[in-house]
């Protein structure tokens, strides 16, 4: 018989993923892996000091060379001869592209005709994109450094199980548990004045990015209320309901309250402590939600965009200075019928970010909060005869009144066969811009010290000068630009 023997660590990852009651009784529910503080840096805020980053996941690869497509007379036709029948038309009627108010040395760009909302938010300078960007764990310069094995390759490449964990890890050479978002946290949670409050909230559930060594996401869904979120009670229709409830409560205090020698009994109840501390006050904060004038549509992205929007307004609430939201929005795996179902999509994910957007305004946030989009992966440029299958390197959206909108960042490259990021005859583009390079911008202007960094993205360095690396990565960094 093999025996499995488990850690206090690992029990808190795995035993985040049991369910009891309405609300996971152990579903990550705010900050439960704070058994133990990382000795951080402090990391002083005074006032109004609000920062908060939402991350949308486009789970399963999103064709994103469709989503972003060049316009200059060579580079549309390189474009177009690469993805044949999966190419949008630059002239067509009805429009399959609509073009950008843009231009960098002559060249143009155009988003897919889907997306108005989001040519509109770049115009305005509100979004931007960073092009050829993926999972790297050192730089490489070409598709001959590449074929020459000379460089380290991300584990599982072109593998939605191993590339959807590094986009939210940032750590290709190892199958991490531990996510940029929660490593964020791990180094910034003592911003915020509550300590049994996450700073990290999903609306999708356990997530890799915001698991950290010390916190742990809280999970939340699109519909949570102030009467939803915690254990179910007793329906008021039941007789003596309330006395029921009152008694349940009782025997779950009396549960996790108390002492354990068993390793695994006592951890146990000091999560449903925590859990149960912990929804108390959200239950108060969602109680103070003032709903909100902004429309939002129906699609769940749409929903879980407002539901965000409703948990900062309520910030003050939960002591927060700082919050990590994720979101998952599905379904981008598209190996059939690509242009059909992006023509479904997109304009969801198109209008969700313009009302995202237009709630932050009302609510005052808008200079406040970033929002950004990742993916698995791209799709290669060729077809497959209806769809596109596994690449590399792919096109990402930042949003977000802190940002400097109304660019493109990173460099666009050709999407012709011969160029040299090429990596087979089915278009695979080698990424040129790290996720590394990104969230190292993103953790700064989060509040991350620069000598955060190394703990925050472990293959920081690769992409920097090595020299005396960590200690003079504050005088070595180069960031992308993209915060104004």
């Amino acid at each position: 018989m093999s025996h499995r023997y488990i850690n206090r660590r690992k029990f808190l990852g795995e035993a985040s993923c049991a369910a009891i009651g309405t609300t996971s009784f152990l579903s990550s529910i705010l900050n439960l892996g704070m058994i133990n503080t990382i000795s951080a840096r402090p990391h002083i805020v005074g006032g109004n000091d609000y920062k908060a980053m939402v991350c949308i996941l486009l789970a399963g690869g999103a064709d994103t060379y469709n989503v972003l497509v060049p316009t200059e007379s060579s580079e549309y036709a390189e474009y177009s001869a690469t993805r044949g029948a999966l190419s949008l038309s630059n002239n067509g009627n009805p429009p399959e592209l609509l073009p950008l108010n843009y231009s960098d040395n002559g060249r143009t760009f155009a988003v897919h005709a889907a997306m108005p909302q989001v040519r509109d938010l770049f115009d305005s300078g509100d979004l931007s994109f960073i092009s050829n960007m993926g999972t790297l764990i050192e730089p490489i310069a070409n598709a001959n450094q590449y074929n020459a094995g000379t460089k380290k390759i991300p584990l599982g490449l072109y593998s939605h199980s191993d590339q959807i964990m590094q986009w939210q890890t940032s750590v290709p050479q190892n199958r991490s548990a531990v996510g940029v978002g929660g490593r964020m946290a791990d180094v910034l949670q003592s911003m915020n004045s509550i300590d049994d409050i996450s700073m990290n909230i999903s609306l999708s559930g356990k997530n890799r990015f915001q698991s950290g060594n010390n916190v742990i996401e809280y999970s939340i869904d699109n519909q949570a209320t102030q009467s939803s979120v915690g254990f179910d009670g007793f329906p008021s229709w039941w007789n003596n309901h309330g006395h029921l409830s009152a008694q349940r409560d009782s025997a779950q205090t009396n549960m996790v309250e108390q002492s354990y020698a068993n390793l695994f009994q006592e951890t146990f109840g000091n999560l449903g402590q925590q859990n149960i501390e912990s929804n108390k006050i959200f239950k108060t904060a969602l109680g103070n939600v003032i709903p909100l004038t902004t429309n939002f549509g129906t699609s769940n992205i749409s929903q879980d965009l407002k539901k965000i929007t409703e948990v900062m307004s309520v910030r003050s609430h939960l002591g927060a200075c700082r919050q990590i939201f994720f979101v998952t929005f599905g379904g981008w795996d598209h190996h059939d019928d690509v242009l059909t179902s992006q023509n479904a999509m997109l304009p969801l994910l198109s209008s969700a970010l313009q009302e995202f957007k237009d709630a932050l305004v009302e609510k005052n946030l808008y200079d406040d909060v970033v929002t950004f989009t990742i993916s698995d992966f791209a799709r290669t440029l060729t077809s497959n005869g209806n769809g596109s299958d596994h690449a590399w390197g792919g096109n990402q959206m930042i949003m977000g009144g802190p940002i400097a909108g109304n660019n493109i960042y990173g460099d666009y490259p050709s999407l012709s066969l011969a160029s040299d990021l090429n990596l087979s005859d089915r278009g695979r583009i080698l990424p040129t811009t790290s996720v590394d390079e990104f969230y190292a911008e993103l953790a700064l202007w989060f509040g991350a010290s620069p000598n955060d960094l190394d703990y925050i993205l472990p293959n920081l360095c690769n992409f920097y000068s090595t020299s005396g690396c960590p200690a003079s990565l504050p005088n070595n960094y180069m960031p992308i630009g993209m915060f104004s």
